[in-house]
């Protein structure tokens, strides 16, 4: 199929498609606001879920949804219904694509944006996959056979498939996130320390339980030291907020943080998932890191993405099942000894 033609100053047309998490949606979001900068036309195409849904450059490009659903776990009548879902979608992405006929599709992974990069091999349209964790979705692993190109977050990720092009370009992040390395790390005044808490776009349920837990068994002198910014899920923000009530440290609970960049420059620790979009924007904001990998993400990839951070000296994981009060209490005893895990790169 030949894209769309254009005027001798108007650039091609892109099609970005992903949605579901963050972690696939973050890295598309930054990646539509450089192309903007540079004057490529955008579109998205993404699931029920995000449709009208994002914030940031991709609320201001045309959005189009189309059926997908998940292809692993539960019932076989789930899988079927999925698998149905997902063949519509196909077709609905064909339709998009043939009447705006882009110059490439750029796929994030998971499976939102499957049926688009689907119908983009189908009908001959160069299919460019952006791979952002250490081991391969299972929808990029798919695709990655037929696409003209695949972009990685870190060097040699597993089952990258050997006959296709790839490149190193790691992850896209905001430049607000990408320009944190150019500030210093945050003084610790007094011994007062900031510890940042993030879960995710999911969230971390067991960050809740046992995050208040570890601080009430530090002395209170450094408790009262200690601010805790904590991002968790709506739904347990009332289950959270009283776990901190014996707690002598000042907390602030939330389910959604705007101003991400300037807790980024005032935080001196961080305790997150190892989902890659968390793993990149902590080593460009330079902090050390606890990180705590996802024992249930898809082939184990938050713990492969983990051991880039250690490997680099860049902050410690704790396996989810070793993540007790205890454990982490012992971590928090003594925070200053972290600050010399600061991480430049990732690749």
């Amino acid at each position: 199929m030949k894209p769309t033609k254009k005027t001798a100053s108007e650039k091609p047309l892109i099609i970005l498609t992903a949605g579901g998490t963050g972690g696939h949606v973050f890295p598309a979001e930054s990646l539509a606001e450089e192309l903007l900068r540079r004057g490529y036309r955008l579109a998205l195409v993404t699931d029920s879920r995000g449709k009208d849904n994002y914030q940031g450059k991709l609320s201001e490009i045309p959005n189009y949804s189309v059926c997908s659903g998940a292809l692993v776990g539960k019932s076989k009548l789930f899988k079927i219904k999925s698998l149905i879902k997902t063949c519509w979608g196909v077709v609905q992405a064909a339709y998009i694509l043939f009447t705006r006929k882009p110059a490439c599709v750029i796929g994030f992974g998971g499976y939102a944006s499957f049926p688009c990069s689907m119908a983009a091999i189908l009908l001959g349209i160069d299919l460019i996959i952006h791979e952002q964790n250490s081991v391969m979705s299972r929808t990029n692993r798919f695709l990655s056979k037929y696409a003209a190109l695949i972009a990685q977050s870190f060097r040699n990720a597993k089952y990258t498939p050997p006959h296709i092009k790839t490149i190193l370009t790691g992850m896209p992040i905001r430049t607000a996130i990408a320009d944190l390395n150019k500030q210093t790390y945050p003084e610790i005044k007094d011994g007062h320390y900031n510890l940042l808490v993030i879960g995710g776009s999911q969230g971390a349920k067991i960050f809740g339980e046992v995050i208040p837990e570890a601080i009430r068994k530090l002395p209170q002198e450094l408790q009262k030291k200690l601010t805790v910014t904590q991002q968790c899920r709506k739904a347990d923000i009332e289950d959270v907020e009283p776990r901190y009530q014996d707690c002598a440290c000042q907390v602030n609970i939330s389910s959604f943080f705007k101003n991400m960049p300037e807790l980024y420059t005032t935080s001196h620790l961080i305790i997150s998932r190892a989902g890659a979009s968390s793993v990149f924007e902590i080593a460009a904001a330079g902090l050390p890191s606890v990180l705590i990998p996802l024992p249930t993400a898809a082939d184990d990839h938050q713990t492969a993405n983990a051991r880039y951070i250690t490997g680099a000296k860049g902050g410690i994981a704790i396996p989810q099942k070793e993540f007790t009060p205890e454990k982490l209490a012992s971590v928090l005893t003594d925070p200053v000894s972290y600050t010399h895990l600061t991480l430049p790169t990732i690749a």
